[in-house]
């Protein structure tokens, strides 16, 4: 149930490894795979090159690991190259279709189901899932629909556009499952005050250090100011652990440094460029290590005029900017909501779920893959890694009930 890339890929995978079965997709939407023609910037990021359990979030390491052997990132790669579609590398790993369209990532899919004689039922929603003495009972709108065995691969609430409306959570907490709150993640952030409104538009390379958690996390990578606040992979990252400790009730900080190097080091660069050039003014000189636009903002917030120069620099203002360029508070008001999320954090507990077959530990028959699970992988393909290696999972859980 539901026609996104853990759907599609399930029903593929069920239908080559269990001849005799008679496999349906059954999605809500007109047409199928909105998720993936959106994805990367419409070119879906399939996978990465380098994949293990430290890029996930949620379950336990060993539960994602048993799910991530099912179909490692090199037989990903593989299947994809058997469906027709080449991938190459590119920054960070991320692995796209060599003709950088996610239609066709999505057409090799469909294509693929058909020939496996999978039913594909577009235009058909879901309203209720019930346990019969002989399977399931699926209702929609216009009829009931019988199943012996039935996978539920929703997805979460991000991106509600393509159809994502959290279903999926409904069916499983119906049938006794435990349900792990949710959150956005992978999500633009929005900042309070309006430094951010000045240097919207402008990127660079940062590092950001989240703290008051139980985890400190420390994590580098392009930032993009924007006019609500922040946005970047090195946002969408954080943003997920950010977001989840607020929920979890603690008060987690966030840092921003444009440089990388501390405080002290900083401090001493200051020193050998005030005797070499001391009359240039701080910005110019801040403007080496970051964004002209950046360090202007950051000398006039450090209560820096504009006829400063290096040699009239005073100690405390020049400590304030040090700390600015290698400490700045970003103030975090809110994420952008599920509207601007990429994934889902939160959703079915695999603790109700058997990592060796994706099988409801709770109700035989019922199988969980994808975002609807309580997994959900950083930036780079590994959300959809976990969509096609928890598909293959599953349709061995599914032909092993069936020998």
């Amino acid at each position: 149930m539901g026609g996104g890339a853990a759907g599609l890929a399930t029903a593929i995978f069920t239908a080559r490894q269990h001849a005799d079965a008679r496999v349906t997709v059954v999605d809500g939407a007109r047409s199928l795979g909105a998720k993936i023609l959106v994805s990367g910037g419409g070119r879906c990021n399939v996978t990465n090159a380098r994949v293990t359990e430290r890029d996930f979030s949620g379950a336990s390491p060993g539960a994602i690991r048993t799910v991530l052997r099912a179909l490692p990132q090199g037989d990903t790669v593989a299947w994809f190259q058997r469906l027709g579609v080449g991938l190459h590398e590119e920054a960070l790993g991320k692995l796209f279709p060599d003709t950088n369209r996610a239609r066709d990532v999505l057409d090799a899919l469909v294509d693929e189901a058909r020939r496996a004689a999978v039913k594909i039922l577009p235009a058909t929603r879901v309203t209720a899932i019930a346990r019969g003495a002989r399977g399931f009972c699926l209702t929609t709108p216009t009829t009931e629909l019988q199943a012996d065995v039935v996978v539920v691969a929703t997805g979460g609430l991000a991106l509600p556009a393509t159809g994502s409306d959290g279903a999926g959570y409904r069916f499983a907490e119906a049938l006794g499952h435990t349900l792990v709150p949710t959150t956005p993640a992978l999500v633009p952030l929005v900042l309070e005050g309006d430094r951010h409104v000045a240097l919207s538009g402008v990127a660079h390379e940062v590092t950001l250090r989240l703290w008051q958690v139980p985890k400190p996390r420390t994590l580098v990578g392009s930032f993009l100011w924007t006019h609500v606040g922040c946005s970047g992979p090195v946002v969408l990252d954080v943003s997920r652990h950010l977001l989840r400790a607020r929920l979890e009730g603690q008060s987690p900080a966030l840092m921003l440094a444009s440089v990388g190097e501390s405080f002290d080091a900083i401090e001493a660069w200051w020193a050998l460029e005030q005797q070499f050039r001391p009359r240039a003014h701080p910005a110019t000189v801040a403007a080496s290590r970051m964004p002209r636009a950046v360090a202007e903002r950051l000398t006039a917030e450090s209560g820096i005029d504009d006829m400063a120069t290096l040699a009239t620099l005073g100690r405390e203002s020049r400590r304030r900017f040090v700390h600015a360029m290698t400490a700045l508070a970003l103030d975090v008001r809110d994420a952008r909501g599920y509207t601007h999320a990429e994934v889902t954090a939160g959703g079915v507990s695999m603790a109700d779920v058997d990592p060796a077959t994706m099988q409801s530990r709770r109700c035989p028959g019922l199988f969980f893959v994808g975002e609807v699970l309580d997994v959900d992988g950083r930036l780079g393909g590994f959300n959809f890694q976990w969509a096609w290696s928890s598909a293959m999972q599953a349709a061995r859980g599914i032909a092993r009930m069936a020998t």
